[in-house]
């Protein structure tokens, strides 16, 4: 099963940590200005990274 998947064009992927080799889960961060971003998170070691974009636009997770 993919972890993120295009609703536009149906490409996937499945992401993983690095470090631990865990699936990584979807999350948001909120910023300063109180704008909210998706990222993919760790669920160990709590690293993050911007949900991955496919077509302009970013791909949604499996929940």
């Amino acid at each position: 099963m993919e972890t993120y998947a295009c609703k536009k064009c149906g490409m996937s992927v499945n992401a993983t940590c690095g470090k631990c080799g865990i699936p990584l889960k979807n999350g948001h961060i909120t910023l300063e200005d109180g704008t909210k971003v998706q990222v993919s998170k760790c669920p160990s070691c709590e690293g993050k990274i911007k949900s991955p974009l496919c077509c302009g636009e970013d791909m949604s997770c499996a929940l």
